[in-house]
Protein backbone atom coordinates (compact mmCIF):
# COMPACT_ATOMS: atom_id res chain seq x y z
CA UNK A 1 0.00 0.00 0.00
CA UNK A 2 2.85 2.44 0.72
CA UNK A 3 3.24 4.68 -2.30
CA UNK A 4 4.29 8.24 -2.97
CA UNK A 5 1.75 8.43 -5.82
CA UNK A 6 -0.91 11.05 -5.12
CA UNK A 7 -4.53 10.38 -6.00
CA UNK A 8 -4.41 13.50 -8.18
CA UNK A 9 -1.90 11.71 -10.43
CA UNK A 10 -4.37 8.94 -11.30
CA UNK A 11 -6.44 8.78 -14.48
CA UNK A 12 -9.83 8.78 -12.66
CA UNK A 13 -8.89 12.04 -10.90
CA UNK A 14 -7.83 13.63 -14.21
CA UNK A 15 -11.00 12.33 -15.83
CA UNK A 16 -13.09 14.01 -13.14
CA UNK A 17 -11.14 17.25 -13.58
CA UNK A 18 -12.07 17.23 -17.27
CA UNK A 19 -15.66 16.33 -16.39
CA UNK A 20 -16.11 19.50 -14.31
CA UNK A 21 -16.67 21.56 -17.48
CA UNK A 22 -19.54 19.26 -18.49
CA UNK A 23 -21.18 19.73 -15.09
CA UNK A 24 -20.79 23.50 -15.23
CA UNK A 25 -22.93 23.44 -18.38
CA UNK A 26 -25.80 21.79 -16.53
CA UNK A 27 -28.25 23.21 -13.99
CA UNK A 28 -30.02 21.39 -11.20
CA UNK A 29 -33.34 22.56 -12.67
CA UNK A 30 -32.63 20.30 -15.64
CA UNK A 31 -31.04 17.48 -13.66
CA UNK A 32 -34.09 17.32 -11.39
CA UNK A 33 -36.33 16.81 -14.43
CA UNK A 34 -34.58 13.50 -15.13
CA UNK A 35 -36.83 11.18 -13.11
CA UNK A 36 -34.71 8.08 -13.74
CA UNK A 37 -31.62 9.90 -12.46
CA UNK A 38 -33.45 11.06 -9.34
CA UNK A 39 -34.75 7.55 -8.61
CA UNK A 40 -31.21 6.19 -8.80
CA UNK A 41 -30.01 8.77 -6.27
CA UNK A 42 -32.30 7.68 -3.44
CA UNK A 43 -31.08 5.02 -1.00
CA UNK A 44 -32.94 3.43 1.90
CA UNK A 45 -31.30 1.47 4.68
CA UNK A 46 -32.55 0.40 8.11
CA UNK A 47 -35.27 3.06 8.25
CA UNK A 48 -33.06 5.85 6.84
CA UNK A 49 -33.59 7.55 3.50
CA UNK A 50 -30.84 9.42 1.66
CA UNK A 51 -31.69 11.57 -1.37
CA UNK A 52 -28.64 13.07 -3.10
CA UNK A 53 -30.39 13.96 -6.39
CA UNK A 54 -29.84 17.67 -5.64
CA UNK A 55 -26.08 17.28 -5.86
CA UNK A 56 -24.42 18.68 -8.98
CA UNK A 57 -23.74 15.23 -10.38
CA UNK A 58 -25.02 13.13 -13.24
CA UNK A 59 -25.09 9.36 -13.34
CA UNK A 60 -21.86 9.63 -15.32
CA UNK A 61 -20.32 11.68 -12.50
CA UNK A 62 -21.23 9.01 -9.99
CA UNK A 63 -19.60 6.31 -12.09
CA UNK A 64 -16.44 8.39 -12.38
CA UNK A 65 -16.40 8.91 -8.60
CA UNK A 66 -16.73 5.16 -8.07
CA UNK A 67 -13.73 4.65 -10.35
CA UNK A 68 -11.86 7.20 -8.23
CA UNK A 69 -12.68 5.10 -5.16
CA UNK A 70 -11.21 2.10 -6.93
CA UNK A 71 -8.05 4.03 -7.82
CA UNK A 72 -7.71 5.11 -4.18
CA UNK A 73 -8.01 1.46 -3.03
CA UNK A 74 -10.96 2.49 -0.87
CA UNK A 75 -12.23 -1.03 -0.17
CA UNK A 76 -8.74 -2.16 0.80
CA UNK A 77 -8.35 0.78 3.19
CA UNK A 78 -11.73 0.09 4.79
CA UNK A 79 -10.75 -3.55 5.23
CA UNK A 80 -7.43 -2.56 6.79
CA UNK A 81 -9.24 -0.37 9.29
CA UNK A 82 -11.68 -3.12 10.27
CA UNK A 83 -8.83 -5.64 10.44
CA UNK A 84 -7.03 -3.57 13.08
CA UNK A 85 -4.01 -2.68 10.95
CA UNK A 86 -2.07 0.40 12.06
CA UNK A 87 -3.52 2.75 9.45
CA UNK A 88 -2.72 5.72 11.71
CA UNK A 89 0.86 5.42 10.57
CA UNK A 90 2.26 8.62 12.13
CA UNK A 91 1.26 7.40 15.59
CA UNK A 92 1.62 3.68 14.75
CA UNK A 93 -1.91 2.89 15.90
CA UNK A 94 -4.94 0.96 14.77
CA UNK A 95 -8.23 2.81 14.26
CA UNK A 96 -10.97 0.69 15.78
CA UNK A 97 -13.84 2.82 17.03
CA UNK A 98 -16.07 0.27 15.26
CA UNK A 99 -15.03 -2.25 17.94
CA UNK A 100 -16.57 -0.01 20.62
CA UNK A 101 -20.10 -0.83 19.43
CA UNK A 102 -19.60 -4.34 18.07
CA UNK A 103 -21.78 -7.17 19.42
CA UNK A 104 -20.23 -9.54 21.96
CA UNK A 105 -19.70 -12.34 19.46
CA UNK A 106 -17.87 -10.15 16.91
CA UNK A 107 -14.17 -10.78 16.37
CA UNK A 108 -12.07 -7.66 15.66
CA UNK A 109 -8.35 -8.14 16.06
CA UNK A 110 -5.66 -5.64 16.90
CA UNK A 111 -2.06 -6.81 17.09
CA UNK A 112 -3.26 -10.41 16.95
CA UNK A 113 -5.77 -10.10 19.80
CA UNK A 114 -9.56 -9.89 19.67
CA UNK A 115 -10.35 -6.56 21.36
CA UNK A 116 -14.13 -7.02 21.58
CA UNK A 117 -14.05 -8.96 24.91
CA UNK A 118 -12.03 -6.09 26.44
CA UNK A 119 -14.60 -3.60 25.19
CA UNK A 120 -17.46 -5.55 26.72
CA UNK A 121 -15.58 -5.95 29.98
CA UNK A 122 -15.57 -2.16 30.29
CA UNK A 123 -19.18 -1.88 29.12
CA UNK A 124 -20.28 -4.41 31.74
CA UNK A 125 -18.37 -2.50 34.40
CA UNK A 126 -20.10 0.73 33.33
CA UNK A 127 -23.47 -1.00 33.39
CA UNK A 128 -22.88 -2.29 36.92
CA UNK A 129 -21.47 0.98 38.27
CA UNK A 130 -24.07 3.27 36.70
CA UNK A 131 -26.90 1.14 38.04
CA UNK A 132 -25.39 1.24 41.54
CA UNK A 133 -25.30 5.04 41.38
CA UNK A 134 -28.76 5.33 39.85
CA UNK A 135 -30.44 2.99 42.34
CA UNK A 136 -28.70 4.59 45.31
CA UNK A 137 -26.48 1.72 46.45
CA UNK A 138 -23.43 3.88 45.67
CA UNK A 139 -23.85 7.06 47.70
CA UNK A 140 -21.80 10.14 48.47
CA UNK A 141 -19.67 10.85 51.53
CA UNK A 142 -22.68 11.96 53.60
CA UNK A 143 -24.88 9.04 52.59
CA UNK A 144 -26.95 10.98 50.05
CA UNK A 145 -27.69 9.57 46.61
CA UNK A 146 -25.67 11.03 43.73
CA UNK A 147 -28.24 12.44 41.33
CA UNK A 148 -26.08 14.96 39.43
CA UNK A 149 -23.05 14.29 37.23
CA UNK A 150 -20.43 16.72 35.91
CA UNK A 151 -18.29 15.23 33.13
CA UNK A 152 -14.92 17.00 32.85
CA UNK A 153 -13.16 16.69 29.49
CA UNK A 154 -12.38 18.66 26.37
CA UNK A 155 -12.43 18.11 22.60
CA UNK A 156 -13.41 14.54 21.82
CA UNK A 157 -13.97 13.92 25.51
CA UNK A 158 -16.73 16.53 25.47
CA UNK A 159 -18.27 17.34 22.07
CA UNK A 160 -19.44 13.83 21.18
CA UNK A 161 -21.04 13.01 24.55
CA UNK A 162 -22.64 16.48 24.62
CA UNK A 163 -24.13 15.92 21.15
CA UNK A 164 -25.67 12.60 22.21
CA UNK A 165 -26.88 13.97 25.54
CA UNK A 166 -28.56 16.94 23.87
CA UNK A 167 -30.17 14.69 21.27
CA UNK A 168 -31.66 12.41 23.93
CA UNK A 169 -32.82 15.06 26.42
CA UNK A 170 -36.29 15.21 24.89
CA UNK A 171 -36.67 11.61 23.71
CA UNK A 172 -39.55 10.16 25.79
CA UNK A 173 -37.78 6.90 26.63
CA UNK A 174 -34.59 8.71 27.60
CA UNK A 175 -36.55 11.31 29.59
CA UNK A 176 -38.04 8.53 31.70
CA UNK A 177 -34.57 7.13 32.37
CA UNK A 178 -33.21 10.54 33.36
CA UNK A 179 -35.98 11.48 35.77
CA UNK A 180 -34.58 13.42 38.75
CA UNK A 181 -31.05 13.48 37.33
CA UNK A 182 -28.80 16.12 35.74
CA UNK A 183 -25.78 15.74 33.46
CA UNK A 184 -23.50 18.69 32.83
CA UNK A 185 -20.23 19.06 30.95
CA UNK A 186 -17.19 21.13 31.91
CA UNK A 187 -14.72 21.64 29.05
CA UNK A 188 -13.40 25.18 28.81
CA UNK A 189 -10.58 26.12 31.17
CA UNK A 190 -12.27 29.52 31.45
CA UNK A 191 -13.42 29.78 35.12
CA UNK A 192 -16.79 31.00 33.85
CA UNK A 193 -17.41 27.50 32.53
CA UNK A 194 -16.55 26.11 35.96
CA UNK A 195 -19.03 28.49 37.57
CA UNK A 196 -21.77 27.54 35.14
CA UNK A 197 -21.18 23.82 35.51
CA UNK A 198 -21.57 23.82 39.31
CA UNK A 199 -24.19 26.54 39.74
CA UNK A 200 -27.14 25.10 41.63
CA UNK A 201 -25.39 21.80 42.37
CA UNK A 202 -24.76 20.40 45.82
CA UNK A 203 -21.39 18.66 46.29
CA UNK A 204 -23.16 16.12 48.52
CA UNK A 205 -25.22 14.84 45.58
CA UNK A 206 -22.71 15.37 42.73
CA UNK A 207 -20.47 12.83 41.03
CA UNK A 208 -17.59 14.15 38.90
CA UNK A 209 -16.35 12.07 35.96
CA UNK A 210 -12.84 13.13 34.87
CA UNK A 211 -12.18 12.14 31.26
CA UNK A 212 -8.54 12.17 30.13
CA UNK A 213 -6.73 9.30 28.46
CA UNK A 214 -3.33 10.26 29.87
CA UNK A 215 -4.61 12.25 32.87
CA UNK A 216 -2.28 15.03 31.77
CA UNK A 217 -4.47 17.20 29.47
CA UNK A 218 -3.79 20.68 30.87
CA UNK A 219 -7.30 22.15 30.65
CA UNK A 220 -9.04 19.00 31.84
CA UNK A 221 -6.74 18.45 34.80
CA UNK A 222 -6.96 22.06 35.98
CA UNK A 223 -10.75 21.83 35.84
CA UNK A 224 -10.61 18.47 37.63
CA UNK A 225 -8.42 19.93 40.38
CA UNK A 226 -10.86 22.83 40.68
CA UNK A 227 -13.85 20.53 41.18
CA UNK A 228 -11.79 18.43 43.59
CA UNK A 229 -11.25 21.56 45.67
CA UNK A 230 -14.97 22.35 45.41
CA UNK A 231 -15.76 18.92 46.86
CA UNK A 232 -13.05 19.09 49.53
CA UNK A 233 -14.13 22.57 50.63
CA UNK A 234 -17.63 21.26 51.30
CA UNK A 235 -17.07 17.66 52.38
CA UNK A 236 -13.39 17.18 53.28
CA UNK A 237 -10.56 15.35 51.46
CA UNK A 238 -11.94 11.87 52.19
CA UNK A 239 -14.98 12.64 50.01
CA UNK A 240 -12.99 12.61 46.76
CA UNK A 241 -13.04 8.81 46.55
CA UNK A 242 -16.86 8.77 46.68
CA UNK A 243 -17.51 11.78 44.47
CA UNK A 244 -14.94 11.45 41.66
CA UNK A 245 -14.31 8.70 39.11
CA UNK A 246 -12.11 8.62 36.01
CA UNK A 247 -12.08 7.57 32.38
CA UNK A 248 -8.39 7.05 31.72
CA UNK A 249 -5.62 4.60 30.92
CA UNK A 250 -3.10 6.12 33.35
CA UNK A 251 -4.00 4.42 36.63
CA UNK A 252 -0.88 5.72 38.36
CA UNK A 253 -1.89 9.36 37.90
CA UNK A 254 -5.54 8.53 38.64
CA UNK A 255 -4.52 7.16 42.03
CA UNK A 256 -2.13 10.05 42.67
CA UNK A 257 -5.02 12.44 41.99
CA UNK A 258 -7.04 10.80 44.76
CA UNK A 259 -9.37 8.59 42.72
CA UNK A 260 -9.53 4.89 43.48
CA UNK A 261 -8.08 3.07 40.42
CA UNK A 262 -10.93 0.58 40.78
CA UNK A 263 -13.20 3.46 39.83
CA UNK A 264 -11.31 4.16 36.60
CA UNK A 265 -12.82 3.06 33.29
CA UNK A 266 -10.43 2.17 30.50
CA UNK A 267 -10.21 2.85 26.81
CA UNK A 268 -7.43 2.17 24.34
CA UNK A 269 -4.88 3.89 22.13
CA UNK A 270 -6.78 2.69 19.05
CA UNK A 271 -9.62 5.03 20.06
CA UNK A 272 -9.05 8.55 18.74
CA UNK A 273 -10.44 11.29 20.97
CA UNK A 274 -12.95 12.59 18.42
CA UNK A 275 -14.11 9.01 17.78
CA UNK A 276 -14.44 8.12 21.47
CA UNK A 277 -18.08 8.88 22.28
CA UNK A 278 -18.88 5.15 22.00
CA UNK A 279 -16.15 4.32 24.56
CA UNK A 280 -16.32 4.92 28.31
CA UNK A 281 -15.74 8.60 27.44
CA UNK A 282 -19.38 8.89 26.42
CA UNK A 283 -20.95 5.68 27.64
CA UNK A 284 -20.20 6.28 31.34
CA UNK A 285 -21.74 9.77 31.76
CA UNK A 286 -24.61 8.94 29.41
CA UNK A 287 -25.36 5.69 31.28
CA UNK A 288 -25.32 7.54 34.60
CA UNK A 289 -27.90 9.95 33.17
CA UNK A 290 -30.16 7.70 31.10
CA UNK A 291 -29.37 4.14 32.10
CA UNK A 292 -27.16 1.66 30.27
CA UNK A 293 -30.04 0.11 28.31
CA UNK A 294 -30.68 3.41 26.51
CA UNK A 295 -27.00 3.85 25.70
CA UNK A 296 -26.78 0.29 24.42
CA UNK A 297 -29.44 1.14 21.82
CA UNK A 298 -27.28 4.09 20.75
CA UNK A 299 -24.33 1.71 20.30
CA UNK A 300 -26.51 -0.71 18.32
CA UNK A 301 -27.55 2.07 15.95
CA UNK A 302 -23.92 2.96 15.29
CA UNK A 303 -23.09 -0.72 14.79
CA UNK A 304 -25.84 -1.02 12.19
CA UNK A 305 -24.11 1.62 10.07
CA UNK A 306 -20.69 0.03 10.74
CA UNK A 307 -21.91 -3.22 9.15
CA UNK A 308 -23.55 -1.36 6.27
CA UNK A 309 -20.35 0.60 5.59
CA UNK A 310 -18.19 -2.52 5.67
CA UNK A 311 -20.27 -4.81 3.49
CA UNK A 312 -22.54 -2.81 1.16
CA UNK A 313 -21.51 -2.24 -2.46
CA UNK A 314 -20.33 1.32 -2.93
CA UNK A 315 -23.16 2.38 -5.25
CA UNK A 316 -25.62 1.72 -2.36
CA UNK A 317 -23.28 2.55 0.53
CA UNK A 318 -24.44 5.70 2.33
CA UNK A 319 -21.14 6.79 3.98
CA UNK A 320 -19.15 5.97 0.84
CA UNK A 321 -21.42 7.98 -1.44
CA UNK A 322 -21.49 10.90 0.99
CA UNK A 323 -17.70 10.87 1.21
CA UNK A 324 -17.27 10.75 -2.55
CA UNK A 325 -19.73 13.62 -3.01
CA UNK A 326 -17.78 15.69 -0.48
CA UNK A 327 -14.53 15.04 -2.36
CA UNK A 328 -16.28 16.09 -5.58
CA UNK A 329 -17.59 19.31 -4.02
CA UNK A 330 -14.31 20.27 -2.35
CA UNK A 331 -11.58 19.18 -4.73
CA UNK A 332 -13.32 19.48 -8.09
CA UNK A 333 -16.11 22.04 -7.80
CA UNK A 334 -14.07 24.15 -5.36
CA UNK A 335 -16.66 24.52 -2.60
CA UNK A 336 -14.67 24.84 0.66
CA UNK A 337 -17.46 24.52 3.24
CA UNK A 338 -20.44 22.39 4.15
CA UNK A 339 -23.52 23.45 6.11
CA UNK A 340 -25.00 20.84 8.44
CA UNK A 341 -28.67 21.72 8.86
CA UNK A 342 -30.67 19.41 11.14
CA UNK A 343 -34.38 20.18 11.25
CA UNK A 344 -34.57 19.14 14.88
CA UNK A 345 -33.61 21.27 17.86
CA UNK A 346 -32.47 18.07 19.59
CA UNK A 347 -29.60 17.94 17.07
CA UNK A 348 -28.31 21.43 17.94
CA UNK A 349 -24.92 20.00 18.99
CA UNK A 350 -24.47 17.83 15.90
CA UNK A 351 -22.65 20.50 13.86
CA UNK A 352 -20.16 21.41 16.66
CA UNK A 353 -19.30 17.73 17.07
CA UNK A 354 -18.92 17.09 13.35
CA UNK A 355 -16.81 20.25 13.07
CA UNK A 356 -14.24 18.56 15.25
CA UNK A 357 -14.50 15.09 13.72
CA UNK A 358 -14.20 16.49 10.21
CA UNK A 359 -11.83 19.43 10.58
CA UNK A 360 -9.45 17.75 13.02
CA UNK A 361 -9.42 14.61 10.89
CA UNK A 362 -9.09 16.04 7.41
CA UNK A 363 -7.50 19.42 8.04
CA UNK A 364 -4.24 18.25 6.48
CA UNK A 365 -1.86 19.66 3.89
CA UNK A 366 0.25 16.58 3.20
CA UNK A 367 -0.45 13.02 2.17
CA UNK A 368 -0.07 10.11 4.56
CA UNK A 369 3.42 9.74 3.08
CA UNK A 370 4.30 13.35 3.88
CA UNK A 371 3.97 14.70 0.34
CA UNK A 372 2.42 18.21 0.03
CA UNK A 373 -1.04 18.05 -1.53
CA UNK A 374 -1.44 19.89 -4.85
CA UNK A 375 -5.23 20.04 -4.31
CA UNK A 376 -7.62 21.25 -1.62
CA UNK A 377 -8.65 18.74 1.06
CA UNK A 378 -10.82 19.12 4.12
CA UNK A 379 -14.03 21.07 4.61
CA UNK A 380 -15.13 23.97 6.79
CA UNK A 381 -18.13 22.60 8.68
CA UNK A 382 -20.73 24.74 10.38
CA UNK A 383 -24.44 24.67 11.00
CA UNK A 384 -27.50 25.40 13.09
CA UNK A 385 -30.86 23.70 13.42
CA UNK A 386 -33.63 24.73 11.05
CA UNK A 387 -35.58 26.93 11.16
CA UNK A 388 -33.18 29.05 13.25
CA UNK A 389 -30.49 28.99 10.57
CA UNK A 390 -32.95 30.25 7.96
CA UNK A 391 -33.14 33.53 9.86
CA UNK A 392 -29.37 33.66 10.28
CA UNK A 393 -27.04 32.56 7.47
CA UNK A 394 -29.33 31.15 4.76
CA UNK A 395 -29.15 34.52 2.99
CA UNK A 396 -25.54 33.74 2.07
CA UNK A 397 -26.43 30.16 1.10
CA UNK A 398 -29.19 31.32 -1.28
CA UNK A 399 -27.66 34.43 -2.85
CA UNK A 400 -24.02 34.56 -1.77
CA UNK A 401 -21.34 31.87 -1.95
CA UNK A 402 -22.26 28.35 -2.98
CA UNK A 403 -22.07 26.04 0.05
CA UNK A 404 -23.26 22.43 -0.20
CA UNK A 405 -25.83 21.65 2.47
CA UNK A 406 -26.78 18.56 4.47
CA UNK A 407 -30.48 18.70 5.35
CA UNK A 408 -31.36 16.26 8.14
CA UNK A 409 -35.01 15.65 8.92
CA UNK A 410 -36.97 13.44 11.30
CA UNK A 411 -40.29 11.83 10.41
CA UNK A 412 -41.63 11.70 13.96
CA UNK A 413 -41.12 14.46 16.52
CA UNK A 414 -39.83 13.60 19.98
CA UNK A 415 -42.36 16.04 21.46
CA UNK A 416 -45.36 16.50 19.13
CA UNK A 417 -47.48 19.66 19.41
CA UNK A 418 -50.69 20.52 17.58
CA UNK A 419 -52.88 23.55 18.22
CA UNK A 420 -56.56 23.26 17.43
CA UNK A 421 -57.41 25.33 14.39
CA UNK A 422 -53.87 25.39 12.98
CA UNK A 423 -53.35 24.21 9.40
CA UNK A 424 -50.63 21.73 10.40
CA UNK A 425 -48.87 20.48 13.52
CA UNK A 426 -45.76 22.27 14.77
CA UNK A 427 -43.58 19.43 13.45
CA UNK A 428 -45.25 19.58 10.04
CA UNK A 429 -44.54 23.31 9.98
CA UNK A 430 -40.87 22.60 10.69
CA UNK A 431 -40.70 19.86 8.06
CA UNK A 432 -42.41 22.06 5.46
CA UNK A 433 -39.20 24.08 5.55
CA UNK A 434 -37.05 20.94 5.44
CA UNK A 435 -38.69 19.91 2.16
CA UNK A 436 -38.85 23.42 0.66
CA UNK A 437 -35.34 24.72 1.25
CA UNK A 438 -33.45 22.14 -0.87
CA UNK A 439 -35.72 22.88 -3.84
CA UNK A 440 -35.28 26.62 -3.36
CA UNK A 441 -31.52 26.14 -3.47
CA UNK A 442 -31.66 23.85 -6.48
CA UNK A 443 -34.12 25.72 -8.67
CA UNK A 444 -33.67 29.34 -7.59
CA UNK A 445 -35.75 32.04 -9.25
CA UNK A 446 -35.05 33.58 -12.64
CA UNK A 447 -35.44 37.21 -13.77
CA UNK A 448 -38.09 36.00 -16.23
CA UNK A 449 -40.16 34.52 -13.41
CA UNK A 450 -39.87 37.75 -11.46
CA UNK A 451 -40.97 39.82 -14.47
CA UNK A 452 -43.97 37.53 -14.88
CA UNK A 453 -44.80 38.20 -11.21
CA UNK A 454 -44.64 41.94 -11.97
CA UNK A 455 -41.72 42.58 -9.63
CA UNK A 456 -40.42 46.16 -10.15
CA UNK A 457 -37.47 46.12 -12.53
CA UNK A 458 -35.07 47.78 -10.11
CA UNK A 459 -35.67 44.96 -7.60
CA UNK A 460 -35.18 42.09 -10.01
CA UNK A 461 -31.37 41.77 -9.47
CA UNK A 462 -31.98 41.70 -5.70
CA UNK A 463 -34.71 39.07 -5.87
CA UNK A 464 -33.04 36.79 -8.40
CA UNK A 465 -31.83 33.42 -7.08
CA UNK A 466 -29.32 31.66 -9.30
CA UNK A 467 -30.15 28.22 -7.94
CA UNK A 468 -27.91 25.28 -8.87
CA UNK A 469 -26.80 25.08 -5.25
CA UNK A 470 -26.16 21.48 -4.18
CA UNK A 471 -27.65 19.79 -1.15
CA UNK A 472 -28.60 16.36 0.07
CA UNK A 473 -31.43 15.22 2.31
CA UNK A 474 -31.20 12.58 5.01
CA UNK A 475 -34.51 11.53 6.57
CA UNK A 476 -34.56 9.63 9.87
CA UNK A 477 -37.62 7.66 11.04
CA UNK A 478 -37.41 9.18 14.52
CA UNK A 479 -34.79 10.51 16.89
CA UNK A 480 -34.28 7.88 19.55
CA UNK A 481 -31.01 6.52 20.85
CA UNK A 482 -30.71 4.03 17.98
CA UNK A 483 -31.17 6.71 15.29
CA UNK A 484 -28.68 9.03 17.02
CA UNK A 485 -26.12 6.22 16.87
CA UNK A 486 -26.81 5.75 13.16
CA UNK A 487 -26.33 9.45 12.46
CA UNK A 488 -23.04 9.56 14.36
CA UNK A 489 -21.59 6.57 12.50
CA UNK A 490 -22.67 7.91 9.08
CA UNK A 491 -20.66 11.07 9.61
CA UNK A 492 -17.67 9.26 11.14
CA UNK A 493 -17.37 6.92 8.15
CA UNK A 494 -18.11 9.65 5.61
CA UNK A 495 -15.13 11.61 6.96
CA UNK A 496 -12.93 8.51 6.84
CA UNK A 497 -13.90 7.94 3.19
CA UNK A 498 -12.86 11.49 2.30
CA UNK A 499 -9.48 10.97 3.95
CA UNK A 500 -9.00 7.59 2.28
CA UNK A 501 -9.70 9.13 -1.15
CA UNK A 502 -7.49 12.17 -0.56
CA UNK A 503 -4.71 9.87 0.71
CA UNK A 504 -4.26 11.67 4.03
CA UNK A 505 -4.14 10.45 7.62
CA UNK A 506 -7.55 11.27 9.09
CA UNK A 507 -6.62 9.86 12.49
CA UNK A 508 -3.81 12.04 13.83
CA UNK A 509 -3.96 15.71 14.86
CA UNK A 510 -0.50 17.18 15.10
CA UNK A 511 -1.88 20.64 14.38
CA UNK A 512 -3.35 20.73 17.87
CA UNK A 513 0.05 20.55 19.51
CA UNK A 514 1.93 23.70 18.47
CA UNK A 515 -0.32 26.25 20.16
CA UNK A 516 -0.40 24.16 23.33
CA UNK A 517 3.40 24.03 23.52
CA UNK A 518 3.68 27.80 23.02
CA UNK A 519 1.10 28.32 25.78
CA UNK A 520 3.53 26.63 28.19
CA UNK A 521 6.02 29.48 27.72
CA UNK A 522 3.31 32.06 28.30
CA UNK A 523 2.14 30.26 31.44
CA UNK A 524 5.65 30.39 32.91
CA UNK A 525 5.94 34.08 32.05
CA UNK A 526 2.60 34.90 33.71
CA UNK A 527 3.67 33.08 36.84
CA UNK A 528 7.03 34.84 37.10
CA UNK A 529 5.48 38.25 36.33
CA UNK A 530 2.68 37.77 38.84
CA UNK A 531 4.77 36.35 41.68
CA UNK A 532 8.23 37.91 41.13
CA UNK A 533 7.29 40.99 39.09
CA UNK A 534 9.69 39.92 36.35
CA UNK A 535 9.35 41.79 33.01
CA UNK A 536 8.01 40.09 29.89
CA UNK A 537 10.95 38.77 27.88
CA UNK A 538 11.61 36.38 25.01
CA UNK A 539 8.50 37.11 22.92
CA UNK A 540 7.97 39.09 19.74
CA UNK A 541 6.92 42.74 19.97
CA UNK A 542 3.22 42.04 19.46
CA UNK A 543 2.97 39.32 22.10
CA UNK A 544 5.13 41.32 24.51
CA UNK A 545 2.82 44.32 24.12
CA UNK A 546 -0.30 42.25 24.68
CA UNK A 547 1.13 40.43 27.70
CA UNK A 548 2.36 43.66 29.26
CA UNK A 549 -1.06 45.25 28.82
CA UNK A 550 -2.75 42.18 30.29
CA UNK A 551 -0.45 42.23 33.32
CA UNK A 552 -1.26 45.90 34.01
CA UNK A 553 -4.64 44.78 35.26
CA UNK A 554 -4.17 43.77 38.85
CA UNK A 555 -4.82 40.08 39.32
CA UNK A 556 -7.55 39.13 41.80
CA UNK A 557 -5.16 36.43 42.95
CA UNK A 558 -2.55 37.60 45.52
CA UNK A 559 1.06 36.49 45.33
CA UNK A 560 0.57 33.76 47.94
CA UNK A 561 -3.11 32.94 47.53
CA UNK A 562 -5.46 30.58 49.23
CA UNK A 563 -7.93 28.69 47.07
CA UNK A 564 -10.55 30.84 45.31
CA UNK A 565 -13.67 29.16 43.92
CA UNK A 566 -16.53 30.62 41.83
CA UNK A 567 -18.96 32.78 43.77
CA UNK A 568 -22.12 31.87 41.85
Amino acid sequence: MASLTLISDTEPWKDLKNHVEDIKKTHLRDLMNDVDRCKRMVIEFDGLLLDYSRQCVTQETREKLLKLAEAAHLQEKINRMYNGEHINSTEDRAVLHVALRASRETVINSDGKNVVPEVWKVLDKINEFSERVRCGSWVGATGKALKDVVAVGIGGSFLGPLFVHTALQTDPEAVAGAKGRQLRFLANVDPIDVARSITGLDPETTLVVVVSKTFTTAETMLNARTLREWIIAALGPQAVAKHMVAVSTNLTLVEKFGIDPNNAFAFWDWVGGRYSVCSAVGVLPLSLQYGFSIVQKFLEGASSIDRHFYSTPFEKNIPVLLGLLSVWNVSFLGYPARAILPYSQALEKLAPHIQQVSMESNGKGVSIDGVPLPFEAGEIDFGEPGTNGQHSFYQLIHQGRVLPCDFIGVMKSQQPVYLKGELVSNHDELMSNFFAQPDALAYGKTPEELLHEKVPEHLIPHKTFSGNRPSLSLLLPSLNAYNVGQLLAIYEHRIAVEGFIWGINSFDQWGVELGKSLATRVRKQLNSSRTKREPVEGFNHSTTTLLTKYLEEKSPVPSHPSTILPKI
